[in-house]
Parts: structure tokens; sequence; C-alpha cells
């Protein structure tokens, strides 16, 4: 439930900060903090070689945070930054990151993994409902086409740093991965916002208290305590279970974003999100048999920490 509900809020947090903070600078904030606090915790609880990897580990956990957090987070930040018409609501960006696994399905397909019949029928179908979220609508409600775009490239990152995570010589213990990632990706998004200007316009008086309060909820909540819960359901739970907070962050996400700032649910939104989790669905299913039997998570969670 911790992870159902917090991921799928974290939608709502990310376009709330960005109201009136930069938005690849409060990535940054939001990942370099949260890292920083793990970071010590770890040191605290386990002595001081808790964070000691080797030079190719501490190199794959680099990638993996620039690909997950620099480019899957970031673009969602900037796809939810901007005003009205332009900027993708909350609820609409989880819908199309709901796309995620079915992305990584493709990537084991194309590395010679040969899923069912059935997860190609679930891929087939999560993308037609991809296009149906996408198509050009008559009101002002419709997905703005740009920023759709970026969340699926967002999304498609998302994926790559994911399939990579279970194939690359990671540090084992993954809360120490997540430091590197979290600092990695911090690093590179701080950059980035230097080089738009953002560091320089960034004035924090300037900045409302809800999106302050905003920043602090995905510090703690998106960061800290869901992937903390992640984590422990991956030791403890069948990946089957985990797996299904693909299909339920979609409608926390709609729900929270329709509920607390009105973002409209047109029929087009209602339709091609339903397409899109039933196809995540089925591709899980038809998982599911498979990954009781192998007892493998090699690439099955498509993500070690989420928006």
């Amino acid at each position: 439930m911790v992870v159902y509900v917090l991921w799928g809020s974290t939608y709502l947090a990310i376009r709330i900060t960005v109201e009136t903070m930069p938005p690849l600078l409060s990535a940054a904030l939001r990942f370099a903090v949260a890292g920083l606090v793990l970071a010590v915790v770890l040191r605290l609880r386990r002595g001081p070689g808790a964070l000691r990897v080797d030079r190719r580990q501490l190199g794959s956990a680099a990638l993996v945070g620039v690909l997950l957090l620099t480019a899957g987070n970031g673009l969602v930040v900037l796809a939810e930054s901007g005003p009205p018409g332009v900027a993708v609501p909350s609820g609409i960006a989880a819908l199309l990151l709901a796309t995620v696994p079915l992305l990584v399905v493709l990537l084991r397909s194309a590395t010679g993994d040969r899923p069912p019949i059935w997860t190609f029928a679930g891929v087939t179908l999560g993308f037609v409902g991809l296009i149906l979220l996408m198509l050009p609508g008559g009101s002002s409600a419709a997905v703005p086409l740009l920023g759709a775009l970026t969340v699926v490239a967002a999304a498609t990152s998302w994926s790559v740093g994911s399939f990579l995570s279970g194939r690359i010589r990671m540090p084992a213990d993954p809360f120490v991965a997540t430091v590197y990632e979290m600092m990695a990706g911090a690093l590179v998004l701080v950059a980035l916002a230097a080089g738009r200007g953002e560091l320089a316009d960034f004035h924090p008086a300037a900045v409302s208290t809800r999106s302050w309060l905003a920043l602090g909820y995905l510090m703690v909540a998106g960061s800290l305590v869901a992937f903390t819960a992640y984590v422990w359901l991956l030791h403890n739970a069948p990946i089957s279970l985990v797996s299904t907070y693909a299909y339920v962050n979609p409608a926390v996400a709609v729900a929270l974003g329709a509920l607390l700032v009105a973002e409209p649910i047109t029929p087009q939104v209602l339709l091609g999100g339903a397409v899109i989790v039933a196809g995540v669905a089925l591709v899980v299913t038809t998982e599911r048999p498979r990954r009781a039997g192998t007892g493998s998570r090699s690439g099955d969670t498509p993500e070690r920490d989420r928006q």
C-alpha cells in the first residue's frame, strides 16, 4: 500500500513543486538530499565500509542513475512544468510512464529473451492505449503532444536504465547502489540546470510554501520511504505482486490530480489510460508463472527508485 499510494502521489507533488521552483534544479535537490540522508543512515548503521564499492560498480551505478534519474525523472519534471496547455497533467504523466514494463519487454526481446505470446499481446495493447492517449483532441483539455513525447522519452530512458541495472556489475547492496545512483543523477541535473540558467534565476524567497512542502514530500516520501518499502517487498513478496504498482500508480495519480488540482479527466484519457493499464496488467499476469518457476528477479522490476 505504501508503494502504491506514495509513488502514485509523487506525480502531483512534482507538479506542485515546479509551480514556483526551477524544474531541473528541484529534481537535483530532491535526489541530492535523499542520497545524502541515505548515505548517512547506512554509514551510521553499518560502519565506515558501508558505502565501499569498486570503480566498475561505481561507474555502473552512475550510469544507471543518469538514465533513471537525470533523463527518466528529469524529463518528467520538465514535461510537468510550464503554463496550462503546455505542461502535461500529473495523471497523464503517470499513465504514459506505465509503459515502462512494456518497453522493458521489448528490450528483453531484442537481446534474445523471448517472452510468451500473451506478453507481446499485452505490449501491443499497451501501445495502442498510448496512441489513443496522445491523439490530438479538439478540446482545451487535450494532452500536449510535445510534453507527452517528452514523457515517452523519459519512459524509454527509465526502461533502458532498468534493463541495464540487472545486466551490468552493480553494487551488491541495492541501498548502496541507490546512494550512488541518486548522487550521480543529482550532479548531472545540477549541470543541466546551470546550462538552462536555472541557478542564476533561482531565488529561494520566491518559492511558495506549498512548493517547498511538495519538494520535501518528494525527498522523504518519494525517494526514501517508498523506496525502502519497495526494497523490502522485493525480498519478502512475490515479484508478480510487486509489479502490480505499474498499473495501480497511474490510477492513484489520476485520482489525486482530479481531486486536488482539478486536472481534467476526459473520455480520451479514460479510454487511453484504461487500455494502457490493461496491457500492463496482461504483461504482469502472463509473466507471473514464469517468474515463480525461475525465481529470477533480474529485469522483472523496471525500477529501483520511482518518480
